[in-house]
C-alpha cells in the first residue's frame, strides 16, 4: 500500500513538473520576451475554418427567404434610413416659403427615433451577419443540421471545460505577479532602476493578461507608438482596452478610482507609476482634471498619458463625441485605433447590464479576443482651432483608420437624457435654414 501511494505521488509530482514546464516555456517566457510561438495565430486559424463550415451548414439548413430576411434585418436594422440631412430635405421643398409640411419631416425622424435610433444600439452588442457558435449570439441556430449541433455541444465543452479553466488559472496568477511584483519594486528608490522594473513588470503582466484572457493582437504602426510627456486618446469598447496597450507600451492612466477587482490593480499599479486618478464626485470639476493633465505632461520624463475621450464603453461599431477637456491642455496628441474583430467574441463591456466579473467571465468563455491596434501619427491643434475642432478631427482619423462610423452624440446618453442644447440646436438649424430661404422677409406662409 505504501509503495502504491509513493508511486502515485511519483507520478502527480512528474505531470505537475511537466505542466510547470510547459507553462514556463510556453507562456511565461514568450510573454516576459513578447515574442509569439505561433500558437494562438494556428488556433485562430482553425476557428476561422470551423466558423466558414458552420455558416455553410447554417445556409444549408434555413430556407433562403428567412436567411435573407434576417441578413437584411441584421445589416440595416428595423428602419430603412435615407440618408439626407435637414437642409437637403427641407430645404429643397421651401422654394423660398415655410411650408407646414416641414412638420412631417420633424415627425418623421421622431418615430424613426422611437422605434429605433442610431444612439441606443451603439450600447447593445454588435450584430453579427453569421452565427459565431456562441450562445449568447444564439438565434436557434443550431437546430440547423445534426451536424451543426455535434460542433456546437463540443465547442461549448471546449470552451468552458478547456479553455477557460486555462485562462483563470493565467488571468489569476498574472494578477497575483503584478500586486506582489509592484510592491516590491515599489520598495526601491525613486530612479532610474525602479522605473526600469515597473515598466517591465507591467508589460509582462499585462501580456499574461491578455493571453488569460485568449488575446490575439496585432499592431500596426508601431513608430508612432505614444511618446513621453504626451497624450494618447482612443476610442473605448472595454477595461481591457487598457490592458491591451499596456501589453505594447508604458502609460500613465486617467480615470475614475474604482473599487473591487479594477481597485487592487489601481493601487497596485499606483506604487510604481504615476497615474491621475478621481473620485466620481472629482470628475464633475473639470478645472481640476485639466489640472492635473497639463502638470503630468508638463514633465516630459512622465510617461504618455492615456485617455479615453468618449467616457464610456461604446460597442465598436462607431466613435461617439469625445469631451473636449483633454484637448485643452495643450500638448501632442497620439491617435489610437482600436477594432476588434467581433467573430470570436462580444468584448463590449454593457456596464448598465454586467459587472466586471460578468464581463470577464463572458470574454474567457469566447473563442478569443481578436484585435487590430493603429498608432496613428501625431497631431498638435492647429491655430485659431477651437478644443471642439480638435477633438472632431482626432476622433475621425481614429474612426477612419478603425472602419468605425463617426456619430455627434454625448455617450453620457448611455445613463443620461438629452441635453437642452442638443434640442435648441435643432431648432436652430431649422431657423437659418427657413431665414436663409427668405421666408422670413417675404412674410411667405404656405
Amino acid at each position: 500500500m505504501e509503495e502504491n501511494r509513493e508511486g502515485h505521488g511519483l507520478a502527480e509530482g512528474k505531470i505537475l513538473f511537466i505542466w510547470t514546464i510547459l507553462f514556463v516555456v510556453l507562456v511565461l517566457l514568450p510573454s516576459m520576451f513578447r515574442v509569439s510561438l505561433g500558437i494562438s495565430h494556428f488556433y485562430v486559424k482553425i476557428v476561422i475554418k470551423m466558423l466558414e463550415w458552420a455558416t455553410l451548414q447554417i445556409e444549408e439548413g434555413v430556407k433562403k427567404q428567412k436567411s435573407l430576411a434576417l441578413e437584411n434585418l441584421i445589416s440595416t436594422g428595423i428602419i430603412q434610413r435615407e440618408e439626407t440631412s435637414m437642409e437637403q430635405e427641407i430645404a429643397g421643398q421651401c422654394q423660398g416659403r415655410f411650408h407646414l409640411a416641414d412638420v412631417l419631416y420633424f415627425s418623421k425622424k421622431g418615430c424613426e427615433a422611437v422605434a429605433e435610433d442610431e444612439v441606443t444600439r451603439r450600447f447593445s452588442s454588435e450584430e453579427l451577419v453569421s452565427w459565431n457558435l456562441l450562445s449568447r449570439t444564439n438565434a436557434n441556430l443550431h437546430h440547423a443540421s445534426w451536424q451543426l449541433t455535434v460542433v456546437w455541444l463540443i465547442g461549448i465543452l471546449i470552451r468552458y471545460c478547456l479553455l477557460m479553466p486555462f485562462r483563470v488559472c493565467l488571468t489569476v496568477f498574472s494578477i497575483l505577479l503584478l500586486v506582489s511584483a509592484t510592491t516590491v519594486v515599489g520598495q526601491f528608490p525613486n530612479g532610474r532602476v525602479k522605473c526600469w522594473l515597473s515598466n517591465q513588470v507591467q508589460m509582462v503582466c499585462a501580456t499574461l493578461g491578455v493571453r488569460g484572457l485568449g488575446g490575439l493582437v496585432h499592431f500596426h504602426n508601431r513608430e508612432n507608438r505614444p511618446q513621453e510627456g504626451g497624450i494618447c486618446v482612443a476610442n473605448h469598447t472595454s477595461p481591457l482596452d487598457v490592458l491591451i496597450l499596456a501589453s505594447d507600451g508604458c502609460y500613465s492612466l486617467v480615470g475614475q478610482a474604482h473599487g473591487g477587482l479594477l481597485g487592487l490593480i489601481q493601487k497596485s499599479c499606483m506604487q510604481t507609476t504615476q497615474h491621475v486618478l478621481f473620485e466620481r464626485s472629482e470628475m464633475k470639476d473639470r478645472h481640476l482634471v485639466r489640472k492635473k493633465i497639463r502638470e503630468h505632461i508638463a514633465d516630459k520624463t512622465n510617461l504618455p498619458i492615456l485617455i479615453f475621450p468618449e467616457g464610456t464603453c461604446i460597442n465598436n461599431t462607431s466613435v461617439m463625441m469625445f469631451k473636449k477637456g483633454s484637448f485643452e491642455v495643450g500638448g501632442t496628441i497620439h491617435p489610437v485605433a482600436i477594432k476588434y474583430d467581433p467573430r470570436f467574441g462580444d468584448v463590449f463591456w454593457n456596464s448598465t447590464k454586467y459587472s466586471v466579473l460578468t464581463h470577464i467571465f463572458n470574454v474567457m468563455t469566447s473563442w478569443a479576443i481578436v484585435c487590430n491596434v493603429w498608432y496613428l501619427p501625431p497631431m498638435v491643434k492647429e491655430e485659431e482651432e477651437d478644443a471642439v475642432h480638435f477633438a472632431n478631427r482626432v476622433k475621425a482619423v481614429i474612426a477612419a483608420r478603425g472602419g468605425m462610423s463617426v456619430l455627434p452624440w454625448d455617450g453620457g446618453l448611455k445613463r443620461k437624457k438629452v441635453k437642452e442644447s442638443f434640442k435648441e440646436e435643432q431648432q436652430k438649424k431649422y431657423c437659418q435654414i427657413v431665414i436663409e430661404n427668405g421666408s422670413v422677409g417675404n412674410g411667405n406662409v404656405c
